[in-house]
């Protein structure tokens, strides 16, 4: 039903703007937000769910030589951010060559043959993690449309608004009523930067202006940009190759996923050489210093001969996504004037304080590898205990939280960590964890840790009770996946098969975020408070993207899943 009411709100909307004279010329902005928005969220019921992702992103600018090693080395420092599939596109911007697939980085780009077709002196690369439906490499990324000018783009975020954007796609509101082959809000996004694009040139043609448009392709993407920013909802850190303009970038106007600027001279010291990528660890291995953050509603471009332009397309006000800092970015990391590190200590130390309170008999302070080291350390310094190292991690094993099915998720805990006697046997164990989502990882931990001869087991969180999805681009939206989903702290506890359990308050948890950086006067924590930052989510859209499927064969911690069943 809401899917049949949306389609009749928009065709009720498409006969009045197709027979505007002045459509053509104008924004999206006017049209798309006024118009679809409200009719598609009120009237005609919520958008459809959209594959979200968790991603990894680069693009640099080289004065000359190939670009294709430091793409490469680039994206192993981002890997942590998907390890599903891997792209890579590079130009002289005479030529794109192009190169995706399934796989982890050092994978798909392990042929020397495939590295040698990579030539060009600029490029971008991407990877991202799997999501319900959506593993297909055809998905990978980057994407690419060829009109106009021809333009790669690379995506990390979510759009909320993705269906009412296709539906405009599809129809003849668009240029060239456009044909979308994959469901990815990211080739959404590129669709309609390119359109926006188009309309920006033909504003110019129709103003009878009397110089060449293309001198003016510059004009039109920064004009794009404007009117694009103004239609889009959600998170989109965005980076685009554009022949004719240069190695183009974006955030969105509240500055959800992160997106740093690097710099660096050239070997023979005559020019400047750019990098952009989500984290600024990325930057270390190839040479590049980290210059600043791109702003929120602001594009970036190095043109094709390595001048740095800027606009502040729209006005923008930084809202960062508190889960960066706590599970998604590495510690090495910068984001936002924040130090990674640094806040993780923090959350240690407000930790602390709590876990202080229960007054538990606790012997050795252990983290859960790898995330929750810096706070575990900070809370073992504050309650004078000793820190021990007493999970062994598998290498070479993945991330549990970004494999895409429950069955593969709880297998790979049983290969990835194993729990030392030597460090628990005889001892009152503190477990400190980055955060608990699902609760089955940790509930086998638990297990692992008595099996290795505990006494007793505790438990301290990071982060507060994930209890609402995020749907600005992490894979984790339907609220009954969640362990602590309308369950109190007790009865997580006894879920979890723990003697005590702690979580860090989200008032504490914001408390650090702003003294770390004081600018920042409101940080997106929706997964713990429930508080949108896009102010486009509530309970009617998150319904509807429980109710289209996603996350329905997952299970949490309580549940029984059979592992000799399960298929590989």
């Amino acid at each position: 039903m809401p899917s049949r009411r949306r389609a009749a709100a928009v065709q009720a909307y498409l006969p009045a703007a197709s027979q505007s004279s002045s459509f053509v010329g104008s924004s999206w902005s006017r049209t798309l937000s006024q118009q679809i928005h409200t009719a598609g969220r009120v009237a005609a019921g919520v958008p459809m769910r959209a594959p979200v992702r968790m991603c990894g992103i680069i693009g640099i600018f080289k004065q000359e030589g190939p670009v294709n090693v430091e793409l490469y080395e680039g994206l192993l420092m981002l890997q942590h951010r998907g390890q599903d599939s891997a792209g890579m596109v590079t130009t002289d911007w005479a030529k794109f060559r192009e190169f995706k697939d399934n796989g982890l980085v050092k994978d798909v780009f392990a042929k020397k043959s495939v590295m040698d077709k990579l030539q060009g002196q600029v490029g971008i690369g991407h990877v991202r993690y799997p999501t319900a439906g959506s593993a297909s490499a055809q998905e990978a990324q980057p994407f690419f449309v060829n009109s106009p000018l021809g333009i790669y783009l690379i995506h990390n975020g979510n759009l909320t608004n993705t269906d009412e954007l296709r539906d405009m796609l599809n129809s003849s509101s668009s240029f060239f009523n456009r044909h979308l082959k994959t469901d990815s809000d990211s080739e959404v996004l590129l669709n309609i930067f390119a359109d926006e694009i188009h309309r920006a040139h033909q504003r110019f043609v129709q103003s009878e202006a009397q110089t060449d448009p293309n001198e003016h392709k510059m004009d039109f993407v920064l004009e794009a940009g404007e009117t694009m920013m103004k239609t889009l909802q959600g998170a989109y850190s965005c980076i685009c190759l554009v022949k004719g303009v240069g190695l183009v970038a974006f955030r969105d106007p509240h500055g959800i996923r992160p997106l740093s600027l690097g710099r660096r001279q050239s070997l023979d010291g005559k020019g400047t050489e750019w990098a952009i990528a989500s984290e600024d660890c990325a930057f270390g291995p190839i040479a590049f210093e980290r210059v600043r953050d791109v702003q929120p509603g602001e594009m970036v471009i190095i043109t094709e001969d390595g001048q740095l332009v800027t606009r502040q397309c729209v006005p923008g006000q930084l809202n960062p996504c508190i889960f960066e800092y706590i599970y998604l970015s590495r510690p090495d990391s910068v984001l936002n004037d924040v130090n990674v590190y640094n806040f993780q200590l923090g959350l240690g130390t407000r930790l602390a304080g709590k876990i202080k309170e229960r007054n538990w008999d606790i012997d050795v302070v252990v983290p859960v590898p790898d995330g929750s080291r810096p706070a575990a350390i900070q809370v073992s310094a504050e309650m004078g205990l000793p820190y021990r190292e007493g999970l062994v991690k598998n290498r070479y094993v993945g991330r549990t939280f970004i494999m895409p099915d429950q069955r593969m998720r709880e297998m790979s805990v049983r290969r990835k960590l194993n729990a030392m006697p030597a460090v628990f046997e005889g001892r009152n164990v503190l477990l400190i964890d980055d955060s608990i989502v699902r609760g089955t990882t940790m509930a086998q931990i638990v297990d692992m840790v008595r099996k290795a001869g505990a006494r007793k087991v505790y438990l301290a969180s990071s982060a507060p009770p994930v209890r609402f999805p995020n749907v600005y681009g992490v894979d984790m939206p339907n609220r009954k996946e969640f362990v602590a989903h309308g369950l109190t702290e007790e009865e997580i506890c006894n879920v979890l098969r723990a003697d005590g359990l702690v979580y860090q308050d989200v008032e504490d948890l914001l408390a650090v975020g702003y003294s770390m950086n004081p600018n920042i006067k409101t940080w997106d924590a929706a997964c713990f408070d429930g508080h949108y930052v896009t102010g486009d989510i509530d309970d009617e859209y998150l319904l509807e993207l429980e109710s289209s499927g996603r996350g329905k064969s997952r299970t949490r911690a309580g549940r029984k899943t059979s592992l000799v069943s399960a298929t590989v």
